[in-house]
């Protein structure tokens, strides 16, 4: 019941049915309560006057002289007889007329009768000793006549409602909705897909304002990367003439500049890199996550770094190659780097490939472990200059996972260390398995 389409559309219904059943509610109490007892009053009241008209002239009624042209009995058609009109009884009818006639303070047993061959219901009207009449009844009410009629009237109108509401609703929530689209089909570059301005008044206006942001935000991503590229750049040439100034310095004073602008080197080159990562889609293809995963914790280890290969299992992935070979290197750095060397492992689940990178190492604070991927983001400041790195080498690599469609999430691990578990959807069936 989230939903504000289905909020809209039992809001129109409620109004709806509140309404009618007020008005019914009213109508119900001035004019009566429904039932046969409607239908058969005037019927009732025509009965019982031709019954006393027949009682007090009871001559011109009867068979001979309607024959020979009596007036009343030839003008009303009816003539006495001595059983009620054939055909089968209508029960319901019948106790209803008696019961209304008894109202009336006129009780009569009479009889109803069914019509045969689309003919009239007849009623039979006893006449003291004489025998019956029979007359045509008038206003015949229907066979489920009563609340069943109204129920079903109102379970119309519901349903009538219903149908409205949801139009009225889809019609209200449609400029909702195509934000909603809009915004799950931004691409990795920020930039939403140009919509047409077509539709009502409110469509064009939703999908104007859009495009205009849609440009705002191609704007901001095209000037951000022009600032950071430049800046990354032209720090290169002051870098420079400092390092050909630090050459006239004393040898300890020497080695100190040149590890600071050895810094500020890798700080921009991580800026531009994170930048580009943002905006470069990279061409995706079937990748063996195992084969990539064992190849990268080879090269690691042959540099020196504590980073091995646990159980792997043979899974599949479309990715870009180069960009998820940067992800996962920059996170198994890491876990070498800050963690005292970690053991990586593949696995498969519930449609994802799995990979964890378990270290040695002390964890992050819970309360400082969702900031772990923030940029320049370090648990201890002070450790900045002793560890090499930017800083971003985590933000870059939850970039480029994200972008794959993917997610990764950092957790202490139960018994120590940390604990850096990267999810990736799976691509077409794994080839045949390689022994790890």
């Amino acid at each position: 019941m989230n939903s504000l389409r289905l909020k809209i559309a039992l809001l129109v219904v409620v109004a709806i049915v509140a309404v009618v059943g007020l008005a019914t509610l009213v109508a119900v109490s001035v004019i009566g309560r429904p039932g046969p007892e409607r239908a058969l009053g005037p019927a009732a009241i025509q009965i019982d006057l031709i019954a006393r008209l027949v009682e007090r002239h009871p001559e011109d009624f009867q068979e001979g002289l309607v024959e020979r042209g009596s007036m009343r009995g030839k003008d009303l058609g009816i003539r006495l007889r001595p059983k009620p009109a054939r055909g089968p009884v209508h029960e319901g009818l019948t106790e209803s007329l008696r019961g209304m006639l008894e109202h009336i303070g006129h009780p009569r047993d009479v009889v109803v009768t069914e019509p045969r061959h689309r003919g009239p219901t007849m009623v039979s009207i006893p006449i003291a000793d004489l025998g019956y009449i029979a007359v045509p009844l008038s206003n015949t009410p229907p066979t489920r006549a009563g609340w069943p009629i109204l129920i079903g009237w109102m379970l119309a109108i519901i349903l009538g409602a219903a149908g409205i509401a949801l139009v009225i609703a889809n019609r209200l929530t449609k400029p909702l909705q195509m934000i909603e689209a809009a915004i799950a089909s931004v691409g990795a570059d920020g930039v939403l897909p140009v919509l047409p301005e077509t539709g009502s008044a409110e469509m064009r206006a939703t999908a104007g304002a859009l495009n205009r942001l849609s440009a705002r935000l191609k704007n901001a991503m095209e000037s951000r990367m022009r600032l950071v590229a430049a800046a990354g750049h032209d720090l290169r040439t002051p870098m420079t003439r400092m390092r050909l100034r630090a050459e006239f310095l004393d040898e300890d004073e020497r080695q100190n500049w040149l590890n600071d602008l050895e810094e500020l080197d890798r700080i921009a080159d991580s800026a531009i890199r994170l930048v580009r990562e943002e905006v470069d889609e990279g061409e995706r293809e079937p990748l063996r996550l195992d084969e990539l995963v064992r190849r990268l914790t080879t090269e690691l280890a042959a540099q020196g770094r504590d980073i091995a290969a646990g159980r792997l299992e043979p899974v599949q992935v479309a990715a870009a190659p180069l960009a998820l070979t940067r992800a996962l290197r920059n996170l198994m750095i890491n876990a070498a780097t800050h963690g005292g060397g970690g053991v990586v492992t593949l696995g498969s689940d519930d449609g994802m490939a799995v990979i964890r990178i378990a270290d040695q190492g002390p964890g992050i604070p819970e309360a400082m472990i969702e900031r772990a991927f923030e940029p320049f983001f370090r648990v201890d400041p002070a450790r900045r200059q002793s560890v090499p790195g930017a800083g971003l080498g985590l933000a870059i690599a939850k970039e480029i996972i994200e972008r794959l469609g993917g997610r990764i999430v950092m957790r202490n691990g139960v018994d120590g260390g940390l604990v850096q578990e990267i999810a990736l959807p799976l691509a077409a069936a794994p080839a045949e398995s390689v022994a790890s």
